[in-house]
């Protein structure tokens, strides 16, 4: 029985979604940044930790100032 990576308890197979390879409870696979509940394929991975498309992972791995202003104010990290 695989076992959820945020709960590390048994994911049974009515409770399972699939997301970047591993089998999580539903409830379980949430952002890491804002816990916004994510739907499979619609987020993104680092690390192997989910995190919502936007903003929060635009923000922390995007280009510098993303969304906070205008093309002047990105800068690439």
């Amino acid at each position: 029985m695989p076992k959820c990576p945020k709960c590390d308890k048994e994911v049974y197979f009515a409770e399972k979604v699939t997301s970047i390879g591993k089998d999580w409870h539903r409830p379980c696979l949430r952002c890491e940044k804002c816990s916004k509940t994510l739907t499979p394929g619609s987020h993104s991975e680092r690390e192997g930790k989910p995190y919502c498309n936007k903003p929060c992972y635009a923000v922390l791995f995007g280009p510098g100032g993303y969304g906070h202003g205008g093309t002047e104010s990105h800068t690439m990290k």
